[in-house]
């Protein structure tokens, strides 16, 4: 499986939104309303439609379902103790810090749902869609709970007020209740989460300044190698630990591999945190994938 051409889209709208942002009319003024509609609209409907349009089998991926949430706990752990490490503590920026624990346990769901068709077929996309439909509202809490800490603002208000975790949980609601998307709707709802991905990367891209990542390296290097290493490795031991069959175990590899979300910088960027830093680390994910995922592919299990 060609790695650097499956993840070759995401970081070329990145690059092109660097781009367009810094040598074209298209400058910060048109980004900011750019980021606007993706994080207001189109992101939560490609939040509520993904989840809801496959039916969720519990019984069938409970060890799935299991090591799923494990490698997010784990990610989430991890990532809350960085600024407590002996040697980390007095490196790493706190704001910062709030703004980019989620880079270390957020997964691209695109990526995922690529991915996991390619590696175990039909088959795949259930079992990946169970994760993504479980875990995307625990994840997204987690990501919003570090900036809402340290702005001092009310969490509970922070979250029935935040776009995506209201569309994670409404679409994780509908599924359980058995309701779906009518087919009338569909065509439309995809055309908006295609249009929510690529403006959401090129926004990552017209926000990106490399000169920030420079001023946060032990921060940037301790997220991405909980998202790219340790991840894969907890994800290879609890495979092995569940006895997950073939098809499981490929789906929770990759999943544990994949590039961070491409939605990290809007929701940094929203929230009034260092948007530019956040985008750097999606580029960074989004190369590392091409080293990360055939690591993690490769573990016996």
């Amino acid at each position: 499986m060609n790695y650097a051409q499956l993840l070759f889209p995401d970081f070329s709208l990145i690059a092109i939104g660097w781009l367009l942002c810094r040598y074209t009319a298209l400058d910060r003024r048109v980004w900011d309303q750019v980021e606007s509609l993706v994080y207001y609209f189109l992101f939560p409907v490609l939040l509520f439609h993904s989840i809801v349009r496959s039916p969720l089998d519990f019984g069938a991926t409970s060890n799935l379902l299991t090591a799923g949430l494990c490698i997010g706990a784990c990610g989430i752990a991890l990532a809350y103790a960085l600024p407590f490490v002996p040697g980390l503590r007095t490196h790493i920026d706190r704001r910062d810090h709030a703004a980019s624990t989620q880079v270390a346990f957020r997964f691209n769901s695109f990526i995922c749902l690529a991915l996991a068709e390619r590696l175990a077929g039909s088959e795949g996309l259930l079992l990946i869609a169970v994760l993504i439909g479980v875990c995307v509202p625990i994840f997204n809490i987690a990501a919003v709970w570090p900036m809402t800490r340290h702005a001092q603002t009310g969490f509970v208000r922070q979250l029935v007020r935040n776009p995506l975790i209201v569309a994670t949980v409404a679409g994780l609601l509908a599924n359980v209740l058995g309701l779906s998307v009518p087919g009338w709707a569909t065509p439309t709802l995809t055309r908006i989460g295609a249009a929510s991905l690529a403006l959401g990367l090129l926004a990552a891209g017209a926000g990106m300044k490399f000169s920030t990542l420079g001023a946060g390296k032990v921060l940037a290097v301790s997220v991405l190698a909980i998202r790219h290493l340790l991840l894969p490795l907890v994800a290879w031991g609890l495979a092995r630990a569940l006895r997950l069959d073939a098809a499981q175990g490929a789906v929770l590899m990759a999943f544990s591999a994949v590039p961070t979300a491409s939605s990290a910088y809007v929701l940094a960027a929203r929230m009034g945190y260092n948007g530019p830093y956040v985008a750097g680390l999606v580029t960074l994910s989004t190369l590392l994938g091409v080293v990360s995922l055939p690591f993690a592919l490769a573990l016996p299990r």
